[in-house]
């Protein structure tokens, strides 16, 4: 068996501390990647909730012209009860 002395010692954790370098820059490369992830998601649910805020708009549009439909329809005498 190979003596263990401070000098193969200080080897390794040379060769280690070059493993655990390239460990950190590709966590940080991850880190910044889903930094980017995030402001995109961020960005999509802020788009969503804008469509979802026309649409519930264009309802109300609808409602209201559904009303007045009825009504011009009632005063012309073209129907007695709205269809439904």
């Amino acid at each position: 068996m190979a003596e263990v002395t401070n000098d193969l010692i200080y080897e390794n954790l040379k060769s280690m501390q070059g493993h655990l370098s390239n460990v950190d820059d590709k966590l940080a490369a991850i880190d910044g990647r889903l930094d980017s992830l995030t402001s995109q998601v961020r960005g999509l649910a802020m788009e969503m909730n804008g469509a979802h805020g026309d649409i519930a708009n264009i309802y109300k549009i609808l409602g209201r012209m559904d009303g007045r439909i009825t009504r011009i329809e009632k005063r012309l005498d073209i129907i007695e009860e709205p269809a439904e």
